[in-house]
């Protein structure tokens, strides 16, 4: 099967895969693709398999990554998707052996990305990155790892910036997120009901510049959850998941 590269001139009339199919996500995938072509001007490559799939790789150089990163000459994966009936089929490693041959042709030093110390969902499984050649170089609180790919020995250790503490003074919950996931946007709505239905003060906060990500309170810009200033998860939850993390919190504390 043929790949394609998404482009400023085709990418309204192709899809993205994220949230493919998924009509009430329609408004958030417009969204996405606004913020691909913004950032396609910054070098960003959006790779996927020419089928109705969800098989994609979204990179850029990682200067230019919205995330709390130090990893001058590496590109940054923002994310490798295979699902569904295409697992299995080498596709993970051919969309990232385009990514290290664009990463090689531009002169860069290695790749970098953002999994977790265990599987989680919306992030990357560790165990492909690491039987591909990537390294744990940098962690953070509660289970983020940086994974790099370095081909040039002499080249700086990627590592997590380092940012100044997050002080939450709005009790409740607060959510930020980047316009990087139509699913991170588009659940946005169902959370706030239930919160109001629950009577939890509820606030989103978008992320809305690549200098605001990089000094993101959380690891994984898509999306944040915090509660009374502490981080909770970075899963984009359902509202029934939500619903049910509320009431075994009030329950906790009665």
């Amino acid at each position: 099967m043929e790949f394609l590269s998404l482009t400023k001139h085709n990418i309204e009339s192709e899809h993205i895969c994220c949230a493919l199919g998924a009509k009430q996500y329609e408004q958030a995938v417009a969204e996405k693709k606004d913020w691909l072509t913004a950032r396609m001007e910054e070098g960003l490559v959006f790779y996927r398999l020419n089928e109705r799939a969800k098989v994609f790789i979204e990179y850029l150089p990682a200067e230019m990554a919205w995330a709390p990163i130090e990893a001058p000459n590496y590109m940054y994966i923002n994310c490798l998707w295979v699902s569904g009936r295409y697992k299995g089929k080498g596709y993970a490693k051919q969309l990232l052996d385009h990514c290290r041959a664009d990463a090689v042709s531009r002169g860069m030093d290695g790749i970098v990305h953002v999994a977790g110390r265990k599987n989680y969902p919306y992030l990357s499984e560790k165990r492909f990155f690491t039987h591909m050649g990537f390294a744990v170089v940098d962690e953070a609180e509660p289970y983020f790892q940086l994974l790099a790919w370095k081909w040039n020995e002499q080249a700086a250790a990627p590592a997590f910036a380092k940012r100044e503490p997050l002080f939450l003074q709005q009790k409740g919950v607060v959510i930020f997120y980047t316009a990087q996931c139509p699913f991170a946007v588009g659940v946005l709505d169902e959370l706030a009901k239930v919160a109001s239905r629950k009577n939890v003060p509820f606030r989103a906060e978008r992320i809305t510049t690549r200098a605001e990500a990089q000094q993101a309170p959380t690891i994984w810009t898509t999306f944040g959850l915090f509660y009374n200033g502490e981080f909770v998860t970075h899963e984009i939850w359902s509202g029934n998941k939500f619903e049910k993390w509320l009431d075994e919190l009030h329950a906790s504390r009665n």
